[in-house]
């Protein structure tokens, strides 16, 4: 059976999207304690390429039905999880991209959402936190997506955000998304 195709970004509305988002019926992973079988040989890079035994995976439907099933552990480890079997994955940076960039209003009512590689919708708010993690090479900004897992933001994307907040000219350089603000300075 195969996947619904993707919806355009730019032709649906910040309440199109939070609609979306709150329809996607995900499988209850969290509920799902099977004992762990060993390694699925796959990983997922930085750029948010998956890969299985060293090549890459081409087909988008699976990387999507894959993504649909991961979950973070405890101890920070990531896993494909099913009613029966549990497979570890490893995670180079963030199991997710976002790609995509959708803002409607300004200031303090400005919503802001985000396509990922995957083609998930996420808007950005008090459940999906803008954050920005200081590392070795500098700030890098990520959204989380769901339990323990979240999105870097890719560049071209975080100087659009950059560049809406510098617009808004406020105290703070940050955004407002979904009457929450998530300061963009690297200041906690």
């Amino acid at each position: 059976m195969p996947m619904e195709p993707l919806p355009d970004l730019a032709d649906l509305s910040l309440a199109d999207i939070a609609r979306l988002a709150a329809e996607k019926r995900l499988p209850p992973v969290e509920k799902w304690n099977p004992d762990h079988c060993g390694d699925s040989e796959m990983w997922i890079a930085r750029d948010g390429t998956w890969f299985h035994q060293g090549s890459p995976i081409g087909r988008e439907a699976m990387v999507r039905l894959f993504s649909t099933i991961l979950r973070r552990e405890g101890d920070g480890s990531y896993v494909l999880v099913t009613p029966v079997e549990k497979l570890s994955i490893a995670v180079e940076d963030a199991p997710f991209v976002a790609v995509e960039l959708k803002s409607e209003g300004e200031g303090a009512s400005r919503k802001l959402a985000f396509r990922l590689n995957t083609g998930e919708l996420v808007p950005a708010g008090p459940d999906h936190a803008l954050t920005l993690r200081e590392k070795d090479d500098g700030p890098h900004p990520y959204l989380h997506v769901r339990s323990g897992l979240d999105a870097l933001i890719v560049r071209s994307v975080y100087y659009e955000l950059m560049n809406l907040a510098l617009d808004e000219g406020g105290e703070r350089i940050g955004l407002w998304s979904e009457g929450r603000f998530f300061p963009l300075d690297g200041a906690a």
